[in-house]
């Protein structure tokens, strides 16, 4: 369901529906490691340079966090619904997590709790693997729903900054341009849009 480099270009993590998650090295094309989660993994991130902490979003409404030198994780955070999507602040401080509830929780990691959580009429998280981002700037939250909709919050003050509107089916995953405001969106249909900078 997901894959990210792992503090150094030759190493990756997966996470699966299989209830793991995997170390590969790709000089040895070989799993390295494997961790058991007890859950699907829907989404992860690496929350450092060195790789050595892993964050796991699972179907069990679990938040996990892996020490890549230990076996096991630790300091688990249970959501109200399935977790669809992580993504990672820039400066790695904040953790942005989709849930099946509707809604995105923001999480200070530095304290490892929910900060802000973002919500709003008509906004329905359309599939267990619906994609949520930060605007590059970390200003901004974007994910689709359910009736093809865009919603972008404001992080700052938790309002609704836009609601776009061209798909007609579930917005599975949105994806900011790293360099500026464009984004890009794609739903189940197989329809892609791209956003200008009026968003």
């Amino acid at each position: 369901m997901a894959a990210k480099f792992l503090g150094e270009p030759s190493k990756v993590v997966t996470g699966s529906h299989d209830r793991t998650l995997k170390i590969w090295d790709l000089r040895s094309r070989a799993c390295i490691e494997t961790k058991f989660t007890g859950s699907s993994c829907n989404d992860l991130v690496t929350s450092d340079g060195s790789g050595s902490t892993i964050i796991s979003g699972h179907f069990d409404k679990t938040i996990r966090f892996w020490d890549t030198r230990t076996e096991s994780g630790s300091n688990d955070i249970v959501l109200q619904g399935k977790i669809t999507s992580l993504d990672l602040s820039r400066d790695a401080n904040y953790l942005l997590s989709c849930v099946r509830d509707d809604t995105l929780q923001l999480l200070d990691l530095r304290m490892k709790m929910i900060v802000v959580s973002f919500s709003a009429d008509g906004f329905k998280v359309g599939c267990d693997w619906t994609r949520a981002t930060f605007s590059p700037d970390g200003q901004y939250a974007a994910v689709g729903s359910s009736d093809g909709s865009i919603f972008v919050w404001s992080i700052p003050t938790n309002k609704i900054e836009a609601v776009l509107k061209d798909h007609t089916d579930i917005v599975t995953a949105v994806s900011w341009y790293p360099h500026g405001t464009y984004l890009a969106s794609v739903d189940k249909a197989k329809w892609a849009s791209v956003w200008g900078d009026h968003v």
